[in-house]
């Protein structure tokens, strides 16, 4: 786990966020993206703000991964997390490319890192194996709700 957030870190550290606020992809390929989110679509789906599903289905085992850009952790309102996944939220913790890959690769093992405590749970059991696959999903998700971006 902390080798790949080291390395999601080092790459977060040597690029150039294509947007003010950080949360734009750096990297990552939306259109692998899509393809990436077949891995996901058995628990999350994405529906904006008017209630049109953008991908998946009517899955909500996990959270709609709308406009997860920039979102504190464990704050889809009606969602359910683990007190674990609040209490990261609450120390300050927003997705971005860095939080995202590392903790789509290890979830468990993010949420133990991230808030030192090495009891933390995660309700996804689910990792993804590839790196390029963290970073494509996350390239995907961000143009679902930014497409002029």
């Amino acid at each position: 786990m902390k080798f790949h957030f080291v390395a999601a870190a080092a790459v977060a550290a040597f690029t150039t966020p294509a947007f003010a606020d950080g949360h734009a992809p750096t990297a990552g390929d939306a259109e692998a993206g899509e393809k990436a989110f077949r891995q996901c679509i058995s628990c999350h789906v994405v529906v904006d703000d008017e209630g049109n599903t953008l991908a998946g289905k009517k899955a909500k085992t996990g959270p709609n991964l709308y406009n997860v850009a920039g979102r504190t952790l464990g704050t889809v309102e009606g969602f359910k997390y683990s007190k674990d996944m609040i209490a990261a939220g609450e120390a300050g913790l927003a997705w971005n490319e860095e939080t995202f890959a590392a903790f789509t690769m290890d979830p468990t093992g993010y949420l133990r890192e991230a808030t030192d405590n090495s009891k933390a749970r995660s309700k996804m059991t689910f990792k993804l194996r590839k790196e390029e696959d963290a970073a494509n999903l996350y390239a995907f998700l961000f143009g679902l709700a930014n497409p002029a971006e």
